[in-house]
């Protein structure tokens, strides 16, 4: 593996998933990541703010979205890395990148994605794009994120690992497509299933997205489900992550062992504890806001 030609891409969005704290929770994956062997590069994110974003043609927040889209695919365009490494951000940050691999790649590149949930909604279904990125991969959804990608994914080069209790349109279109799916149940134990889909695609290359959210919340606090603000029941009729981190770990070295793994997308850290220090922090006397008597 020549690393020296592996672009790391450090994407701190929030906007697709109208989630200011992704932003911290990319920074913050950047810092624990083991240092890069090749360039660095950070997609300029604007800063969360007191607004809320602007729901625009169906999507919230989309102008700013598009803009760092744009902006992902001109930098990974001017390094035309043989592989790519995304630190996230929502979802969809892989969008241009997996695009550009695809590409790469002349189409020979299969793509796993590691998700609770399958990420093929339309802005028909739900105004947060994280929710649409692989359908847009797969050239469907809204024309505009769908427009980035010149050579679409064909639907027997993806795979989903760990999704479940599907919403009837997701089921309806994974059905249609013929996209093969592997649950938390199947994957506890073995990773035969994806390595069996990875051989019949014939692919040499993969690409691999990586939701955090495919983590059981107990076992990974850092997780939309793990907020310990939110009051119990929430995220009723939401499916959340059922697999824990040794099966997760286990299923990515085991395909690693078969493929050519060329991009890897880790998204949707939210580091709960090491926000509520950081807001700590910033009250306290001296050090932060705190009031200090004369």
């Amino acid at each position: 593996m020549n690393n020296s030609n592996t672009l790391r891409l450090l994407f701190p969005q929030w906007q697709g998933g109208n989630n200011p704290p992704y932003h911290f929770g990319a920074q913050l994956l950047a810092w624990l990541a083991p240092q890069a062997q090749g360039p660095v590069e950070e997609v300029p994110v604007a800063l969360p703010g007191a607004d809320p974003l602007p729901l625009e043609a169906g999507i919230r927040g989309r102008t700013a979205l598009l803009e760092q889209l744009y902006a992902a695919r001109q930098i990974i365009d001017r390094h035309q890395p043989d592989r790519l490494v995304v630190l996230g951000g929502d979802c969809l940050v892989d969008l241009a990148p997996f695009a550009y691999l695809n590409e790469r790649y002349a189409g020979d590149l299969a793509v796993l994605w590691v998700d609770a949930h399958p990420d093929i909604l339309t802005p028909e279904q739900f105004s947060n794009a994280h929710a649409m990125v692989l359908g847009n991969l797969l050239g469907e959804g809204d024309v505009q994120f769908a427009g980035v990608v010149a050579r679409p994914l064909k639907p027997s080069q993806v795979m989903y690992a760990g999704v479940h209790s599907l919403m009837p349109w997701e089921a309806e279109t994974i059905d249609r497509l013929g996209i093969k799916l592997a649950g938390p149940d199947e994957l506890a134990n073995s990773s035969a299933k994806v390595l069996d889909w990875f051989s019949s695609t014939g692919a040499k290359h993969l690409a691999i997205h990586l939701d955090l959210d495919v983590l059981e919340p107990s076992s990974m606090r850092s997780v939309l489900f793990a907020n310990p603000q939110d009051p119990p029941g929430a995220y009723e009729g939401v499916a959340q992550g059922k697999m824990q981190i040794p099966q997760v770990l286990k299923l990515l070295q085991d395909v690693a062992a078969l493929a050519d793994v060329v991009g890897i997308g880790i998204a949707e850290h939210l580091p709960w504890d090491a926000l509520a220090m950081r807001d700590l922090l910033a009250q306290l006397p001296l050090i932060g806001g705190g009031g200090t008597r004369a």
